[in-house]
């Protein structure tokens, strides 16, 4: 069902403008797996807004051996496709969980149901061979994930690791994306900067709270930005918040990151949100959210269509 056919708290006026210019997306009703609430979000998105974060799970294929959580039923691509329905978002990344390890077989599928509204983001290790990252290029990836907070099937992850990976994607026009916490940032800023690829930072820097912006990381963050090569996700806005939703405390790195760099900050929803094993967030809000975090409608479309442009090759 498109924005032309059901419109959903909004008035009459603001539909028609919607159906007659299709510069905006409008979200419906609609209960969607692993997401709190079933109303579409306030905020119209841009036409062919991206969500840069989330991750498909799909019980055909196995979970690494190195993995004891399981992983959140109802979280298959046609589950996905109703969260799309809901939010008005069209492009997509899709991001390799740590339950598969370097299987990207389950990525690689995802992208083939998705087509070319899609793009992935990778794990391999170091043993990774040139015609797998050639296959996985054809496939739709355009980075990797090096994290450095969950299990990985090779054990911690070190800046050894980091560096070499990333010369070895680089001759594809790759990028990394790393996940870090705020004080592995601060520790290894130096290691980060040195990269050859341009840089993704996770999950707002996960700065811890409640000092947010006081934060060392937070500083960190901010010197790289500045230096042109480093994207910021400013997603999962509940991992780090001590007060809950609307996650106000978030909400102040959030909105200074954009304030810093609205070329390169990218938005998602991380769902299903694997680390909330209760309820599950609202991902209608963390769309309004954008409306506090960049209130102006060109950020917003920067953040939501151009900057994905850029860095995904939509």
């Amino acid at each position: 069902m498109s924005a032309c056919t059901s419109i959903t708290r909004r008035g009459v006026l603001a539909g028609m403008l919607a159906c007659g210019t299709g510069a905006w997306a409008a979200g419906i009703e609609q209960a969607v797996p692993n997401s709190t609430g079933s109303a579409a979000p306030k905020l119209d998105v841009p036409t062919n807004a991206c969500d840069c974060h989330h991750h498909i799970y799909d019980g055909r294929f196995p979970v690494s051996p190195h993995w004891r959580q399981g992983f959140p039923p109802g979280s298959t691509v046609a589950d996905y496709q109703l969260l799309q329905r809901r939010l008005g978002t069209t492009r997509s990344v899709v991001v390799q969980p740590s339950t598969y390890g370097i299987d990207n077989r389950c990525l690689v599928d995802a992208l083939g149901q998705l087509g070319s509204s899609a793009r992935g983001v990778a794990v391999v290790d170091t043993e990774v061979k040139d015609p797998e990252l050639r296959a996985l290029n054809d496939a739709g990836v355009r980075a990797i994930r090096v994290n450095f907070v969950s299990a990985q099937t090779w054990g911690t992850t070190t800046p050894e690791m980091l560096t070499t990976l990333a010369k070895r994607i680089d001759p594809l026009g790759w990028h990394v994306q790393i996940l870090m916490t705020g004080e592995q940032i601060a520790t290894h800023e130096a290691a980060i900067r040195a990269l050859p690829t341009k840089v993704v930072i996770d999950h707002l820097g996960r700065i811890p709270q409640p000092d947010g912006v006081r934060h060392p990381a937070f500083a960190a963050v901010r010197r790289m930005l500045d230096e042109g090569r480093t994207w910021v996700k400013v997603t999962e806005p509940y991992e780090d918040s001590k007060l809950g939703p609307p996650y106000a405390d978030s909400t102040e790195v959030a909105r200074a990151y954009v304030q810093a760099a609205r070329q390169r900050i990218l938005w998602g929803t991380d769902w299903p949100h694997p680390t909330q094993r209760g309820t599950k967030p609202d991902d209608a809000l963390l769309v309004d959210l954008l409306a506090d975090w960049a209130p102006d409608e060109t950020t917003r479309r920067h953040i939501l269509v151009e900057n994905p442009v850029e860095l995904f090759g939509f």
